[in-house]
């Protein structure tokens, strides 16, 4: 007998953004993968299940990706029921097809439950809409990760043509920001960086886009927002967080 293997997004932190979907296969689940930055608190909707830490983080010992797809397969081959759960959604930036592909190769049932991706949900809770009628008809997500990714998608963009948002760059946000310069982005162009948004200890920097090199770095995860909608955070996020005060009474 097959088990079934499925990966989850968690979305961008708050447990409370899960989907009703996530949580019906959390409470069906015999066995827990989960990432580093996802919520433990996310956890308590398995009750039933054993909970395994996978998680990997830049500059850490992590478990390799391999050796997760082997923990998959193997118990999902005696029966069980897998949930891989990964922060945001399972095939942005997450390896969540490379996952599926591995499941597939080994002849065991999966699907791809989606999640809220922090490159929208991040943005969204701090006031900034990645698109706004006459300031940005666009939006592009990039891993800055590593140049020779993102370098050939940044230099193809037509400076001031989208709003730019910057999954993992947190460590290579002065090159970013440089090569963005070259490219002919102007200097005051508006730009954030947003730390653990949708969580208790969620902070911000704005600022412009001359100025992200040198703004204050966290040890939190982080992402960078440029573009002139970032410029509406003032007047959004303070509706936001007065709405959110009027919903809880």
């Amino acid at each position: 007998m097959r088990g079934f293997v499925s990966l989850v997004g968690a979305g961008p932190g708050d447990p409370d953004l899960l989907t009703l979907r996530a949580v019906d296969r959390l409470r069906g689940a015999d066995l827990v993968l989960y990432d580093a930055l996802v919520d433990r608190a996310a956890l308590r909707h398995a009750p039933q299940a054993r909970w395994a830490y996978v998680g990997k983080r830049a500059g850490r010992h992590s478990i390799e990706q391999e050796t997760i797809e082997r923990v998959m397969i193997r118990r999902a081959l005696r029966g069980e029921r897998i949930v891989r759960l990964k922060s945001g959604d399972p095939v942005v930036f997450g390896r969540g097809g490379e996952e599926a592909l591995a499941l597939a190769e080994a002849g065991v049932p999966c699907e791809i439950v989606p999640g809220v991706s922090s490159a929208v949900a991040a943005p969204a809770l701090s006031g900034i809409p990645v698109t706004h009628r006459g300031l940005a008809s666009a939006f592009l997500v990039v891993s800055g990760h590593a140049e020779e990714a993102y370098g050939p998608v940044l230099r193809s963009l037509s400076p001031g043509s989208a709003t730019l948002v910057i999954l993992m760059g947190i460590a290579t946000r002065a090159s970013t920001s440089a090569l963005l310069l070259a490219r002919g982005w102007p200097a005051d162009t508006p730009a954030a960086i947003l730390f653990s948004v949708s969580l208790p200890d969620a902070s911000a920097w704005r600022g412009t886009l001359a100025g992200v090199a040198s703004a204050p770095r966290s040890g939190a995860p982080g992402i960078i927002v440029v573009g002139s909608t970032v410029a509406l955070a003032d007047r959004l996020h303070t509706a936001h967080a007065g709405g959110q005060r009027a919903a809880a009474r």
